[in-house]
């Protein structure tokens, strides 16, 4: 397929509101996509690679800026986009307003305007993410600045959009779901369990059009490719007992969900995020081959541990973060393993094993590291468990179903945990400004937003308090990449970054654009094991102001 078709049928989509009209669509994209099912199945969704792929472009604004003045010609600079863009606040119309073709270079010689396939734009935009080393971001700018030189004004629209993973066209995944249905004429059913033990809807996509329902139900859990987290909700003792007559009760751990696959012969280790943290956690590499013998994918926490105690979570995740150094991170924060759940063991997949068959499973495989789990319907039994944990240093305690399958990436109400304490937030920064006096080199004010239902953030306040000098100079290390613009000392940044963050109450308020405001919000810590798609919700804001 031309890029140029998959651009005017992404503009055709944008257009539509109803529900219904945009997965039509989105049926008719993958009925007629013939070899390039599994990239479009990808592209419509604002993804160059599959879900479990941590692979990205790794391209910040000020590099796509500066690829699309390269092709927008001499007159035009990385500042006169960002300029544009405070004007038309998207990436895609800044891109669609220049006229691309005429400046030729490296990326673009011979070329002209020969016409973009979808296949073209995906294996350049793979050579782009893969590129690395010295001298790699003239190449990036090189590769983006062929491509744009190649677009028509719709094309460059929707090309800048995926290269920034901003496609804002109204599809999600269960859009891509549903058009799979209906493209192929398979059962959601079946899709929608594929789609949970492949984590690819490309390729869910290919094998329902080329091999039908029998070809999905083939599809199986493999060791070595990560799927989603499966999710829980705040909840309590009583919604607990109401529902499911009794509960399975365990620990809550203040530390780093990791998803560990073990083949027999290497350990792979994964974030929630589906991130490799391998190479950052050598101990719990370590710790599994020593005491797991079958091959398996094994659901857990890691939490940082001294001489006993549990420390809090932002030391796990300095962990995380290491890339180099390891073995003296090592020295300085200590990890261990708490394992909770069993996915998959000795070649049988388990998602749709009830939690006490899955429990059961994971003890018989995994010689110690693995979270207790208490079934009871004694409210006494499990304030004792709660003490108990509180007690240790941990958060509070998790309340199963203990009849309930496992759904990767769902947030149901088989899962719900409960602290004691004040809840939390997890908020997307999308803002901040520059300080004063000694602090004017950091960002020290912080905008904080949370999505609402069409995938809009729309803000709840700003966040100065509980941040040191030593954690602003590093979190303005970290967001500067995404700053898009600038006004004196206010500035924009795209919704990469997750604080999580405490509060007293949530109040309504004309001052933000969520129309509620968080009262005396205080920094907790950066949620690095979070996207900004895993943050806290408008829906959720919204019900625990309700609530209080």
């Amino acid at each position: 397929m031309e890029f140029a078709e998959f651009a005017e049928r992404a503009g055709t989509i944008e257009e539509l509101s109803a529900d219904t009209d945009i997965i039509e669509a989105v049926t008719d994209l993958l009925a007629s996509a013939n070899d390039d099912l599994e990239v479009l199945a990808r592209f419509v969704q604002g993804r160059m690679f599959p879900a479990w792929d941590s692979t990205t472009l790794d391209i910040g604004p000020n590099l796509c800026y500066a690829a699309i003045a390269r092709a927008a010609g001499q007159n035009v600079s990385a500042n006169d986009v960002e300029d544009r863009l405070a004007e038309m606040g998207d990436i895609g119309a800044v891109a669609s307003s220049y006229e691309f073709g005429g400046q030729q270079g490296l990326a673009a010689f011979g070329a002209g305007r020969a016409e973009l396939t979808v296949a073209e734009v995906a294996d350049e935009l793979e050579a782009l993410a893969h590129t690395e080393g010295p001298g790699s971001q003239d190449t990036k700018i090189d590769i983006l600045f062929g491509l744009f030189n190649r677009t028509s004004s719709q094309e460059a629209l929707y090309l800048a959009r995926l290269v920034l993973s901003e496609m804002r066209i109204g599809v999600g995944e269960g859009t891509v779901r549903d058009a799979i249905t209906g493209a192929f004429d398979v059962p959601v059913e079946t899709v929608e369990r594929a789609l949970q033990v492949s984590n690819d809807y490309g390729r869910v996509a290919r094998v329902a059009r080329d091999e039908g329902e029998s070809g999905l139900d083939e599809l199986q859990l493999e060791v070595g490719r990560p799927v989603q987290a499966m999710l829980a909700q705040a909840g309590t003792v009583t919604d607990a007992l109401e529902d499911w007559n009794r509960a399975g009760i365990e620990w809550k751990f203040d530390g780093a969900r990791v998803q560990i696959h073990y083949d027999e012969d290497d350990v792979s280790i994964f974030s929630r995020n589906m991130e490799e943290v391998t190479d950052a956690l050598p101990e719990i590499v370590e710790y599994t081959e020593e005491n797991l013998d079958v091959s398996a994918i094994i659901d857990g926490e890691v939490v940082a541990m001294n001489d006993g105690e549990p420390l809090p979570f932002q030391e796990v995740l300095r962990r995380f973060r290491r890339k180099h150094d390891v073995a003296r991170a090592r020295e300085e924060v200590a990890v261990e393993l708490r394992a909770f759940d069993c996915l998959h063991a000795d070649g049988d997949d388990l998602l749709t094993a009830p939690l006490t068959e899955r429990h059961d499973r994971l003890q018989s495989i995994l010689s110690g590291g693995v979270s207790a789990l208490t079934v009871t319907d004694d409210t006494d039994d499990i304030a004792d468990i709660e003490a108990n944990a509180l007690d240790a240093g941990h958060e509070g305690i998790m309340l199963k179903n203990p009849d309930s399958t496992y759904s990767p990436g769902r947030r149901g109400k088989n899962w719900l945990k409960r602290k004691p304490d004040v809840e939390t937030l997890d908020l997307v920064v999308t803002g901040a400004e520059w300080g004063e006096g000694r602090r004017a080199s950091f960002l020290g004010t912080f905008l904080l937003s949370a999505r609402d239902e069409n995938g809009e953030f729309e803000t709840l306040g700003k966040v100065a308090t509980g941040i040191t000098d030593e954690a602003l100079a590093e979190l303005t290390e970290l967001l500067e990449p995404y700053i898009s613009t600038q006004s004196g000392q206010v500035v924009d940044i795209s919704p990469n970054v997750v604080f999580e963050v405490g509060y007293e109450e949530i109040q309504q308020s004309p001052t933000y654009s969520a129309g509620y405001a968080l009262r005396f919000p205080r920094f907790l810590g950066v949620r690095d094991d979070k996207s900004p798609d895993d943050a806290d919700s408008l829906e959720r804001v919204i019900r625990l102001a309700k609530s209080q």
